[in-house]
């Protein structure tokens, strides 16, 4: 027997997590129209809570067609926004598109087309494995990056997302679970959980726009760095942060530039933090707040690549070769250089050579990477 309670209750999370996540996305589109992948999660939670409420009109059916494709394409859509907001190197590939047009694909296929029998059944097994096979990603992606995250609001929604996309995964597989073994949970009871957790996807929408915005990313600088590598005495402000200490930028810069730590094989900030004789959380504030970087590998990768650069162009080492010289700057191998030189010119390593001996020497001189510890990257 239904019980209107469950009902009431279904439709009132439902109403409360669909008018959220609309509010949301037209924020997103008006104002960070280049940030569509959240706006198109938050759609795709409105569209589900919308859909799957209690009593919607079954006479809309084709009218509810873009409905449906929003919402059959959600478990992809979380996955991508996990890269976009968890992997600052990540760029979105045609492929992406097309797992997603699959996944709506599928939701089409079982919402509209004349399938029974044992090909309903497995099309139905499919999405729900691709959902828990998205939502597993997700968590990956979550979990893989963390370490390297220097940014704390994003680390703290990473625990949100990891606790949330288990408490989802869980209720939603409990929920069918209890339908195949024919248990007692009833279906308003199901429907309930799945309402809960659109309300909590509302909420992990709504912390990603209001708390992990990206920082404004300049710095002030005052006095100005007079020259290469050498720290002003004045503090280092970060979007109206906390001050950072000088003393503690001078003691990080002279471990990079000097004493060149970041040659040093599996270098981790835990290690790092051990050199500078501070808590991790410390360091990840100072080389956040007080140098703008936001992820650990690319705060190394900004001394590496410019030891790189120099090396290429010294007439010196022109015989060196390149896997040579990216193992002296601390990369591991040279695939991951080529990545991330190229990432930092737009050159690979063998066309910046070839360039730079095409300059004359002083030509060279004046093109050398010229780095203080207050460039962004």
């Amino acid at each position: 027997m239904t019980s209107p309670g469950l009902i009431a209750l279904d439709n009132g999370c439902r109403g409360a997590a669909a008018g959220l996540l609309l509010m949301i996305a037209a924020v997103f589109l008006r104002h960070r129209p280049a940030e569509f992948i959240r706006a198109a999660l938050a759609g795709a939670g409105a569209a589900s809570a919308i859909l799957e409420a209690p009593g919607f009109p079954s006479q809309w059916h084709w009218a509810s067609l873009p409905l449906i494709a929003l919402s059959s394409g959600t478990p992809v859509v979380f996955w991508l926004w996990a890269r976009v907001v968890f992997d600052d190197d990540f760029v979105f590939r045609p492929w992406h598109a097309g797992v997603w047009a699959a996944a709506v694909g599928l939701g089409l296929t079982v919402s509209y087309a004349s399938i029974g029998g044992s090909a309903a059944t497995a099309i139905n097994r499919a999405l729900m494995l691709a959902n828990l096979g998205f939502g597993m990603l997700a968590i990956m992606q979550t979990i893989a990056s963390w370490r390297m995250d220097l940014v704390a609001g994003r680390r703290r929604l990473r625990v949100a997302v990891l606790m949330g996309t288990l408490a989802y995964i869980a209720a939603n597989s409990a929920a069918n679970l209890s339908s195949v073994a024919a248990l007692t949970w009833s279906s308003p009871a199901r429907n309930l959980a799945n309402a809960l957790g659109l309300c909590l996807l509302a909420a992990l929408a709504g912390w990603t726009l209001f708390r992990t915005a990206p920082p404004v990313r300049t710095l002030a600088l005052e006095p100005a760095i007079g020259s290469a590598n050498r720290l002003s005495s004045a503090a280092v402000r970060n979007d109206g942060r906390a001050a950072i200490e000088p003393a503690l930028l001078g003691r990080l810069e002279r471990l990079m530039t000097v004493e060149r730590a970041y040659r040093r094989e599996g270098l981790t900030i835990g290690s790092l933090a051990a050199l500078m004789r501070l808590p991790e959380y410390r360091l990840r504030q100072v080389i956040n707040e007080g140098l703008g970087f936001r992820n650990f590998n690319a705060f190394l990768n900004h001394y590496r690549i410019d030891e790189a650069k120099t090396a290429l162009a010294d007439d010196s080492q022109k015989d060196v070769p390149v896997l040579t010289i990216a193992m002296d700057a601390g990369f591991q191998s040279l695939g991951p250089f080529n990545r991330a030189f190229k990432a930092d010119t737009g050159l690979t390593p063998s066309e910046f050579r070839r360039f730079a001996f095409a300059k004359t020497p002083s030509e060279r001189l004046s093109d050398a990477p010229i780095r203080g510890v207050g460039e962004l990257r």
